[in-house]
């Protein structure tokens, strides 16, 4: 009988499968952190603007516009399903968790201390020891306020704005203001 072809691990995470952290390609997902995490050594010792998106451009796999600019420290598990558009503002202390996939549009900015979290666990206790991941989708001119967090599945709509310590677990619409943990909608952005 032949060998049934499985899907790459990545590929599996990124697509929202529960991969137990036992399964036999599991150590691959160990050694994309610990690749990840020893570009992160010279991203985050980096002196210019102009390293930093070198050494990002290296982690993700894409360059790295010029008119973006990340600041350090900063943490992200995995990197190459991260894509960044243009100028976009990353502040420092931004941990990013990105298996199941983040993209950031042109114009966002995000401020020190947010999460973008793709990764989880299932609820059921017997099924914790699985990764499973959802994308995280940030639209143009999009604000996350300081120490948010933004969980896998949400999409931040366009010009939407994330109240500083905000925990957002749905979909924010284009133009809200979304506040609090978990985060509702508390108004909407001024036009002018």
């Amino acid at each position: 009988m032949a060998e049934i072809s499985r899907a790459d691990i990545f590929s599996r995470l990124r697509s929202g499968e529960a991969v137990p952290m036992d399964d036999p390609d599991y150590y691959k997902v160990r050694e994309a952190a610990a690749r990840a995490l020893s570009i992160q050594v010279d991203l985050n010792a980096s002196r210019t603007t102009d390293e930093i998106r070198s050494h990002l451009s290296i982690l993700t796999k894409r360059v790295v516009d010029e008119s973006t600019i990340v600041m350090t420290p900063f943490s992200i598990n995995y990197g190459k399903n991260l894509e960044l558009g243009k100028n976009i503002f990353i502040n420092q202390n931004c941990q990013f968790l990105d298996f199941g996939g983040i993209r950031i549009d042109d114009d966002v900015l995000i401020a020190p201390g947010v999460m973008l979290l793709t990764e989880g666990h299932p609820l059921a206790a017997s099924k914790r020891k699985y990764l499973q991941s959802k994308p995280i989708h940030i639209k143009h001119n999009a604000w996350i306020g300081a120490g948010a967090i933004v969980l896998g599945g949400v999409t931040v709509g366009e010009n939407a704005m994330v109240a500083a310590g905000s925990i957002v677990t749905s979909d924010v619409p284009d133009n809200a203001v979304v506040a609090g943990s978990p985060a509702r909608i508390v108004k909407e952005v001024p036009q002018s």
